[in-house]
């Protein structure tokens, strides 16, 4: 080979081993395929839930009622799809007591065993993609709670390997990212538009050695992204540092929810205003100027993650909250009937899921059908 051609050659090679990996201070290398991750109205296969009961979580009085709210979400997602059900081999027995039986439902309700730390499948459960072939592959984001124990190597925590089970159990590529983000950082449109939240994803507690760039550059290859819209977010906000799908959820291409507080008093009365007005100076992948619609939060609620915008769409419905304000609650029904024309609204009041910062989009990961 002559000089010049191995110049070359060479050249070649480093280009196409920039484009497809990315390296952290860890020293790993990331393959990455370009993938695409659908819009959460998409068909699904099914509906993914953690189910654990672990008293060290939370205290004796408020176990038992997180118990029945989850039991509450799964039989109402189980009218519309299949659900499958992870759970703790200690709370096995009493899991199958509280579903009575598992053929009442109208779709299947799978109940698998596997050890676990969380209740919330949305943070720490896999996100699930499609190469440009088809192929599923579900990716683990590596994600636990900013807790003292930060250094420990997060691929070997439980829920991660939790995720890697389920991604197996689907019939799924795995995708370890070396990116540590839970899976309401991002909210996608399905036709290459994403909004993050900043403090959830571009932080030194989860990601100390990625810069903007580069996790942009990851998260489009990943997610089948051309463009992120960031909002900023709060740090400091309980564990995941301000979810996006709290803030700010897309009903389709080029509309978007957006969530407004009204107290004063709060940290995000500003924030959600600042959220508003980016999202109305903002254009979509495609250039196209977005359409905001603004649903306000619950009033004389105590609990900082109190909003509507923590439904989940399963096929042909949308299972929201209720939070006893009969007119916020009755409003922001009107509002998402609005936007999703053709599903069934059905509103469940889930106060201890609630109050422990959680919601059904929280305890929920949808499975697509790709």
């Amino acid at each position: 080979m002559t000089r010049r051609k191995f110049i070359i050659a060479t050249a070649l090679l480093s280009g196409a081993i920039l484009w497809s990996c990315n390296r952290d201070k860890r020293g790993e290398l990331l393959p990455i395929n370009p993938s695409s991750m659908p819009h959460e109205g998409s068909i699904h296969q099914k509906t993914w839930i953690a189910f654990n009961a672990d008293p060290t979580m939370w205290d004796a009085a408020q176990i038992d009622e997180i118990k029945q709210n989850i039991i509450l979400i799964v039989t109402a997602i189980a009218q519309y799809e299949p659900v499958s059900i992870m759970v703790r081999n200690a709370d096995h027995k009493e899991l199958l007591t509280l579903l009575g039986h598992l053929d009442a439902h109208h779709y299947p309700i799978e109940v698998l065993r596997s050890e676990m730390d969380t209740l919330w499948m949305r943070d720490e459960g896999p996100t699930f993609v499609s190469d440009e072939k088809g192929h599923k592959s579900g990716i683990n984001f590596n994600f636990r709670g900013v807790e003292e124990d930060q250094e420990e190597d997060q691929k070997d925590t439980l829920s991660s390997k939790m995720t890697d089970f389920i991604i197996t159990k689907s019939g799924a590529k795995i995708i370890h990212s070396n990116l540590i983000l839970n899976g309401g950082c991002f909210e996608v449109d399905g036709h290459g538009t994403a909004i993050m939240t900043e403090s959830c994803i571009i932080n030194d507690d989860y990601n100390p050695y990625w810069n903007k760039e580069e996790i942009e550059t990851e998260l489009k290859l990943l997610l089948g992204l051309q463009k992120i819209i960031w909002l900023k977010g709060m740090e400091d906000e309980e564990i995941t540092n301000a979810q996006t799908d709290f803030y700010a959820r897309f009903v389709k291409e080029g509309v978007v929810l957006v969530h407004r507080t009204n107290d004063k008093e709060s940290d995000a009365y500003e924030l959600t205003r600042e959220n508003i007005k980016i999202l109305q100076a903002e254009t979509d992948a495609k250039g196209k100027a977005l359409e905001v619609v603004v649903i306000d939060g619950p009033n004389s609620i105590d609990h900082s993650t109190a909003g509507y915008l923590g439904y989940y769409l399963c096929n042909r419905a949308l299972i929201m909250q209720s939070f006893g304000d009969e007119k916020a609650d009755y409003s922001a029904q009107k509002i998402l009937q609005r936007a999703f024309p053709d599903r069934t609204i059905e509103q469940l009041q889930i106060d201890a899921i609630s109050s422990a910062e959680g919601n059904i989009h929280r305890v929920t990961q949808q499975e697509p059908t790709i």
